[in-house]
């Protein structure tokens, strides 16, 4: 799909050439050779304010014969000391997204004109890869179709004067990450009558069957002979078997220092006994968006092969009312022993992930994050832009605070001190109390979670407030966006990093 060259031609034909414009700067780079081939029109109307270069904007100018390409897309960068990455793929995502509505097959960037002192050229490439990826996703819909057949990208191609087969490999690498989160959202976004913990079963395995992974799926006779009370108990309001849902990806020879990433695979929830408003309640086929960012980072882990031990395990279920649905005020024991008062059927993500977190443990798993749709709280707390994180170990949260750094999915880490530990032990009658109030609501479902990691060293990201979008955007349509899928799979690769 990516091509590089060191030199546009006249005759050098795309469907769309961007370049990158500052303001106060002339145009640098193969925008420079662009605005030759034009006659230098471009400069001109850029000296007489006709070219926009507030960021993110596009002028289209169309070559009308003096280039094979159509169309040159003039983008606004703003000024040069406040491009960093975020604004890059919010720029490159702009090209995206009107390449794709102007179907478009084939596409060029003059690379070296979107360059400041932020962004190495290596850098820009990958930012475009990712950026593209995003920005080109549709969600899909059930409608009978009457529309055209849409027309996807087929190459993109880099002009840099300093160009290398290396800008290829970056671009790629920014691509398969596009591409993983694109996964997680696609999951997310299935109605929750197409995807049940039997068919997220069968993504899983058709993620195994791509990648060589290992994989196993307990099903519910498994569960109760491993003691998983916690998942069972949440399951038993719903007529779909649940399923424990784990990918194994081992290139190492030996199963030590094992990464385990816990996804939160609630394929719909109604809140149970405790049931939910009616308002926004079909948006409730986001609850898996936990298992969705495991199964994305896990496709991008398969592409890219970190020499790092990953091991993904995805609790699955419903959580539904009927007469055998959990009850508030009754005591379920998880795998790992410890009781638990119900409080609240709709505090259910941490019932499963409990003994997700158990389980993994119980694989070999020497590290672990789990990713939830957890609490409506952490979107009062940080909005819809901020992952809200909870941790037992400073090292851990470091190296997920970098990850998410840089592939710019927000984190921010909320206290542990003992008081909300003790919030948990509420219960008169058994071990925790798994909803002990309003009060620090995010908090203490996350060290809810945490009791059942005991001293492995653990990170929960609640992704309540940032799985879904609700306002549609260069690099996200309406719906799911994928969260976390970047950035876990950016775990894995720092960890390789580390290690060389």
């Amino acid at each position: 799909m990516f091509k590089v060259n060191t030199s546009l031609l006249s005759e050098s034909k795309h469907d769309i050439i961007a370049i990158g414009a500052f303001e106060k700067k002339l145009l640098g780079g193969t925008a420079k050779k662009v605005d030759e081939l034009v006659g230098e029109q471009l400069s001109s109307l850029k000296k007489n304010g006709r070219l926009q270069t507030k960021r993110g904007v596009i002028t289209p100018i169309y070559t009308l014969g003096q280039m094979e390409t159509e169309v040159i897309y003039v983008v606004g960068l703003g000024k040069e000391n406040e491009l960093d990455a975020e604004a890059l793929r919010e720029v490159f995502g702009a090209i995206g997204k009107k390449a794709t509505e102007e179907r478009a097959k084939t596409l060029a960037f003059g690379l070296d004109s979107f360059q400041s002192e932020a962004a190495h050229i290596e850098d820009l490439a990958v930012l475009a890869g990712e950026s593209l990826a995003l920005s080109t996703y549709k969600v899909a819909d059930y409608k009978e179709k009457t529309n055209q057949v849409d027309i996807e990208l087929e190459e993109v191609t880099f002009y840099a004067e300093d160009s290398t087969d290396a800008l290829v490999e970056a671009a790629t690498c920014g691509y398969t990450y596009g591409k993983g989160a694109n996964r997680a959202r696609a999951l997310i976004n299935t109605p929750g009558n197409l995807l049940t913990p039997t068919e997220l079963a069968k993504e899983a395995k058709e993620l195994a069957d791509k990648h060589g992974f290992e994989i196993d799926v307990l099903e519910k006779e498994d569960m109760e002979k491993l003691g998983m009370g916690a998942l069972l108990a949440v399951a038993a309001g719903s007529d779909e078997p649940p399923k424990m849902i784990v990918l194994k990806y081992q290139p190492k020879e030996t199963w030590d220092d094992v990464l385990g990433f816990i996804g939160k695979g609630l394929t719909f929830d109604s809140g149970g006994i405790s049931i939910k408003p009616r308002e926004n309640m079909h948006q409730m086929k986001m609850d898996m968006g936990g298992a969705a960012a495991v199964l994305g980072a896990m496709d991008i882990i398969g592409e890219t092969k970190p020499d790092v031990n990953v091991l993904a395990v995805i609790p699955s279920s419903e959580n539904m009312l009927n007469g055998s649905a959990l009850k508030p005020g009754d005591v379920i024991r998880a795998m790992d022993g410890k009781t638990i008062e119900v409080r609240n059927t709709d505090a259910e993500g941490r019932l499963i992930l409990a003994d997700g977190v158990a389980y993994a443990k119980q694989l070999g798993a020497t590290s672990l994050v789990d990713v939830a749709t957890l609490t409506g709280a952490v979107l009062i707390a940080l909005g819809d832009c901020t992952t809200g994180a909870i941790t037992n170990n400073e090292s851990l949260m470091e190296e997920l605070l970098e990850a998410s750094v840089e592939t710019g999915e927000w984190i921010w880490r909320l206290p542990n001190y003992k008081p909300y530990r003790d919030m948990l032990k509420s219960s008169d009658v058994a071990d925790l109390n798994n909803a002990p109030g309003r009060l620090a609501g995010s908090i203490t479902a996350g060290l809810f979670i945490g009791e059942f990691a005991g001293e492995t060293p653990w990170v929960h990201l609640d992704i309540a407030g940032t799985a879904w979008n609700a306002k549609p955007h260069n690099l996200c349509p309406l719906g799911g966006t994928g969260v976390m899928a970047r950035t876990l799979a950016q775990l894995a690769l720092n960890r390789e990093v580390e290690t060389e």
